[in-house]
């Protein structure tokens, strides 16, 4: 479970990938950045409070 921030950095790097890949300019796709790191916050305080309230 203590694993669980390597989704973000995962799909941030896979995100850097696709857009080195495709030669679209990082501020273009600064928007999936914050996606990524905004629902994988969103996760991992979800997961946080589920492991206090059934612990």
């Amino acid at each position: 479970m203590a694993r669980m921030f390597l989704i973000p950095l995962l799909l941030a790097l896979a995100w850097w990938l696709f857009l080195l890949y495709f030669r679209i300019p990082i501020k273009q796709g600064a928007k999936g950045f914050y996606w990524i790191i905004g629902l994988g916050g969103g996760l991992a305080a979800f997961l946080s409070l589920m492991m206090i309230l059934t612990h």
